[in-house]
């Protein structure tokens, strides 16, 4: 068994073995390699995100936390090709960087028959434009300080050309009229603003908690077409 398959398959043994956990002494036997090995994959997972801790005292181990964790999901070629499909029809969509991260991990986690026929699969789908990630590092720093709900510092440069710095409490990113705006309260202004995130030339999240707001209140009412990226199915609603 090669590192990259041990890895997955202590995680998974962790998985199973619930609040019990496993020793590190069970696993290197089960693996039929070294205790320190075992330590050196254990810090690699953690380190990779995967929420292993170490229980202390007589017979302690290693605890795979079960609410941070889902147990084996089966994707088809198919839908592991449609992510790979939408993820290269929109590098520069939020968040695209942490579903190319997702996709990896669903190809990897695929039976090696189930990914060759996706490989073979994807390989008959093409696309073009990539010509759109000049925003990427601005847009990752926007999303940051969403996903924290941090205030974020801006240099912004509007329609009539002025630049200014701001201070933005975020609240959504919404895409209309061709463009992503980040919408937030503008602390320079005072007022509920839409941010043209190709108009942003720099962006950093800060350490200050956002308060909280209703999107409805900054955003407007959406149109009767707009839902929430997880919203129910409009044909079923």
């Amino acid at each position: 068994m090669n590192r990259t398959d041990r890895l997955y398959a202590i995680a998974e043994e962790l998985r199973a073995a619930g609040q019990h956990g496993r020793t590190g002494g069970w696993l290197a036997d089960r693996f039929e390699v070294s205790p320190r090995t075992i330590k050196r994959d254990v810090s690699a997972l953690q380190q990779a995100g995967v929420p292993i801790w170490a229980q202390a005292g007589p017979g302690g181990g290693y605890v795979l936390d079960g609410r941070a964790t889902l147990p084996p999901v089966n994707f088809t070629e198919a839908e592991a090709v449609a992510l790979a499909v939408a993820l290269a029809a929109g590098r520069e969509l939020p968040f695209a960087a942490d579903g190319r991260a997702a996709l990896a991990k669903v190809l990897a986690a695929m039976p090696p028959t189930a990914r060759a026929n996706a490989d073979a699969l994807a390989n008959r789908l093409w696309t073009r434009g990539h010509g759109q990630l000049a925003r990427a590092a601005v847009a990752r720093a926007i999303e940051e300080a969403l996903r924290r709900r941090v205030v974020v510092t801006l240099e912004y440069r509007d329609d009539a050309g002025e630049l200014t710095v701001r201070e933005v409490e975020p609240v959504a990113l919404a895409n209309t009229g061709g463009h992503w705006y980040l919408v937030g309260y503008c602390r320079l202004r005072q007022a509920p603003r839409w941010f043209r995130t190709d108009r942003i030339n720099v962006a950093h999240p800060t350490s200050e908690r956002s308060p909280d707001h209703d999107p409805a209140t900054f955003a407007g009412t959406p149109p009767e077409d707009a839902a929430p990226v997880l919203g129910p199915d409009p044909a079923r609603a």
